[in-house]
């Protein structure tokens, strides 16, 4: 059944062959991609070696089962085991996004609904740097634009992991699904005769791209410097500190003025010029890829409307994948983890059906 993995198992041992030669390690950036080949097989390899094991010693328990009926229990009970290192190994062999170890930068826009929608998306800031902390991420707000209520109408925030990351546990594998329109139905702070209004924020979630990944020749950018914009503070509406950088083959631009230098801001805006740019480049690519190849990269569709947060019931639903609960209070709070996992399950669904 699992015959390809003979394949993994003799990669796993001769990247362990590799990685115990001193030499190896004088080139480190070869290092760190045969440990993270490594790390992505040894899971694979210990979870086959037990299900063959186990398929083994049911052979042996049947045995002396016809001897000694005593036995059929422990055959009963290692054939369930057998189930589930199947299924384990089948999950384990799904098509990995090869951008799921890496960081992200996380924006979120307020949308149609004018204060409310700010409002909302400081709400959304809120879950998600309180689902950070609990995970065991580090953020940090790179640029922010605030409403006069409190809100934003445009937040940008960098999402890392701390330490070693396990296999489907980085950060852009458990974020990547919340990119699209989050919709709130409640009844404003503004609202003076108590009706519920419907408003919208947009969520963008783009992998934080190293240098090595995207390569940006300084000739092809634009860069803009203008006085910053916002509340005011030391340093701020006081000089031409903001920039802004524009990507002329593409048209991509980014912009920061949350910093006190022009060099600071401009440091900012290429780490979100270089995401952006690293994920256009990705989702060419998966336009450009045959339908095949497109179903193993991502399939929970990133529509409009991803998902809606129903306070007067304290409901919210995911309409990509039917989940729905009333603990609206709770995900808020950054109780994240049950939304997020019944995305990745019907990703991991939709990968096994197409393979």
């Amino acid at each position: 059944m699992f015959e390809a993995v003979e394949e993994l198992v003799a990669e796993h041992a001769d990247l362990e062959t590799k990685l115990a030669d001193p030499s190896v390690h004088s080139d480190q950036a070869n290092a760190r991609r045969l440990n993270k080949r490594y790390a992505e097989l040894t899971p694979i390899v210990a979870t086959y070696r037990s299900w063959k094991q186990t398929g083994d010693d049911i052979g042996t328990a049947r045995e002396f089962a016809a001897d000694d009926p005593d036995f059929a229990a422990e055959v009963k009970e290692l054939e369930q085991q057998r189930e589930e290192l199947t299924e384990k190994l089948r999950l384990l062999l799904v098509p990995r996004d090869p951008s799921d170890d890496k960081d992200v930068i996380l924006e979120i826009k307020a949308g149609a609904g004018g204060d409310e929608s700010a409002l909302f998306a400081g709400d959304l800031l809120r879950m998600y740097l309180r689902y950070a902390e609990r995970v065991g991420w580090k953020t940090e707000i790179i640029d922010a634009t605030e409403s006069e209520l409190g809100g934003y109408k445009d937040v940008q925030v960098a999402v890392k992991a701390r330490g070693q990351i396990e296999p489907g546990q980085g950060v852009w594998a458990r974020l990547k699904y919340e990119g699209g329109v989050h919709r709130v139905q409640r009844v404003p702070a503004t609202e003076s005769q108590g009706r519920i209004h419907t408003s919208a924020a947009g969520v963008l979630v783009t992998p934080e791209a190293e240098e090595v990944d995207v390569e940006i020749n300084p000739n092809d950018l634009r860069i803009d410097v203008y006085r910053s914009s916002g509340p005011g503070g030391q340093s701020v509406n006081t000089t031409d500190s903001a920039v802004r950088i524009t990507h002329i083959p593409t048209g991509v631009v980014a912009s920061c003025q949350n910093e006190k230098s022009q060099l600071q801001n401009k440091e900012q805006a290429l780490r979100i010029l270089r995401s952006r740019l690293l994920a256009a480049a990705q989702e060419e690519a998966e336009r450009e890829a045959a339908d095949a190849r497109r179903s193993q990269v991502r399939t929970v569709d990133r529509s409009e409307k991803i998902r809606t947060y129903n306070f007067p019931e304290n409901r919210i639903s995911d309409h990509r994948v039917g989940f729905k609960a009333y603990n609206l209070d709770q995900v808020l709070d950054g109780d994240l983890a049950a939304m997020i996992q019944a995305c990745v399950d019907a990703d991991s669904a939709a990968k096994l059906a197409a393979a």
